[in-house]
């Protein structure tokens, strides 16, 4: 027992150090804000195909663990070795039981062959029941995403309506990317000029976040987006009011002397109308984003920061602090300007506002 005791102590060093190992590996699985990126959870009709493909696998790689390691356990005390025992028989071969080690493992791949290749096929279909065209070009680093079936381009957040098929059409305005929401549907890269497709419809409202999964730069971690799936009539009036965004009928309202009146001003001269546009209604790509709306939205930077008033001025007033390596110059703002500013993109809100949004709008 003495000679035990030091190699036990030593392994009781290491206890809390694995303790804290494997909760910190517990809460990396842990999401905050109730938005889980996750494929467990499939809230469209594409990530349900991939979902009952990787449940069968799983089931299947689960019993065959268990038939595998119990066998071998079973083996290794049914078969194990006693002081006396004669030198076993050897063997050089047995057909038989090569052939049943071949065949079972055969078996079970067919059983995951199968049902993968009728989901690669199923999901690799055009959809044909009336889809929304959506086309998704992906930047460094942020997404811009087009109707073409309503003439509206927007950025950051896609919206999209319940029970109706979104067909994308996907490609890169420079290098590679890879468009991802996991709860919806699977990965796709997106290649400079060439059209990559995706499609999937979900009967679930709400906020489903996506992400860029291939490696595209200094700021490929900060490349999110958010898919906001709303009713049909959520979706109609949410297009609808970002048409209106930015238009000239809507332009008048401040006063000439009003604090959003002096941001829009300084919108024009700072030289941000070189990179951005304010309208959604047929508007060009541009370097930056398409900022109609961005009153209204959830988040800013691509998905990094949560759209309140502070945030919104801390990425104007110096970019290059949030996410190094943007086009976006830092223009020498003010607290005064900075604030004009917050004003006038505050503005350029499609109502009526997400609850969340002008909950947030509101306490600041």
């Amino acid at each position: 027992m003495a000679l035990r005791t030091p190699s036990l102590r030593r392994v009781a060093r290491w206890v809390p150090a694995l303790c804290v190992a494997l909760a910190m590996l517990v809460l990396a699985g842990c999401s905050p804000d109730g938005y889980p990126q996750t494929t467990l959870a499939p809230k469209a009709d594409f990530a349900e195909l991939l979902d009952k493909v990787f449940r069968r696998s799983f089931q299947l790689a689960t019993i065959v663990f268990f038939l595998v390691e119990g066998a071998l356990v079973w083996a290794l005390f049914r078969f194990r070795g006693k002081p006396g025992d004669a030198e076993p028989e050897q063997t050089h071969g047995n057909a038989m039981l090569e052939v049943v080690w071949t065949v079972i493992p055969a078996v079970i791949l067919v059983f995951i062959a199968i049902p993968t290749i009728q989901t690669i096929f199923k999901t690799a279909e055009a959809p044909t029941d009336n889809p929304l065209v959506i086309e998704v070009t992906g930047h460094q680093w942020w997404w811009e995403f087009r109707y073409p079936e309503y003439n509206l381009v927007t950025a950051g957040d896609m919206h999209v309506p319940v029970g109706r098929t979104v067909d994308l059409r996907m490609t890169t305005g420079d290098v590679v990317h890879s468009f991802w929401t996991p709860q919806l549907a699977g990965k796709r890269d997106v290649f400079p000029k060439r059209d990559n497709r995706l499609w999937f419809r979900t009967e679930t409202a709400g906020l489903y976040p996506g992400q860029c999964a291939e490696f595209c730069g200094t700021q490929h971690a900060r490349m999110a987006f958010q898919v906001v799936a709303q009713e049909p009539a959520e979706f109609d009036a949410w297009r609808t009011g970002l048409a209106a965004v930015g238009a000239p009928a809507d332009s008048g309202a401040p006063a000439p002397d009003s604090l959003v009146a002096q941001g829009q001003q300084l919108f024009a001269m700072k030289g941000c109308v070189g990179c951005h546009m304010v309208t959604a209604v047929g508007a060009p790509t541009m370097v930056g984003p398409n900022l109609a709306g961005i009153g209204s939205r959830t988040m800013i930077a691509s998905g990094w920061l949560p759209n309140t008033d502070e945030n919104l001025a801390r990425w104007i007033m110096n970019p290059q602090a949030v996410k190094v390596g943007v086009l976006m110059p830092n223009l020498g703002l003010n607290d005064e300007e900075a604030t004009a500013l917050v004003a006038y993109l505050r503005s350029l809100r499609v109502a009526p506002a997400p609850a969340a949004v002008a909950t947030t709008a509101a306490g600041n």
